[in-house]
């Protein structure tokens, strides 16, 4: 009755397209900000948002992640204790 718990695991390839693609959108951003034709404290402006927005994107992602897995550890504690419970348990001992 026990499920084996199998873990999920990105390849390399999937890893380094997401490096890639996250590297090309900072690079790109930061080259359209530089570029912008308009009052430095504007491309600072600018530039501190982007900045802010991807540290909020990785904590999301981490909160989210850690949500995650904090469920999975609570499924596996009650599974334990379910297992725990039926192996213990004798249908045939009198009450």
């Amino acid at each position: 009755m026990s499920e084996t718990s199998v873990k999920q695991q990105n390849t390399a390839a999937y890893y380094g397209q997401a490096v890639a693609s996250f590297a090309i959108a900072l690079a790109a951003v930061a080259i359209g900000i530089v570029n912008l034709e308009a009052d430095a404290w504007v491309r600072a402006f600018l530039g501190i948002a982007v900045l802010y927005l991807t540290t909020s994107a990785f904590t999301l992602a981490k909160v989210v992640r850690d949500k995650q897995e904090a469920g999975q550890i609570v499924s596996r504690v009650d599974q334990a204790r379910l297992e725990k419970l039926l192996a213990e348990h004798d249908p045939f001992q009198k009450l």
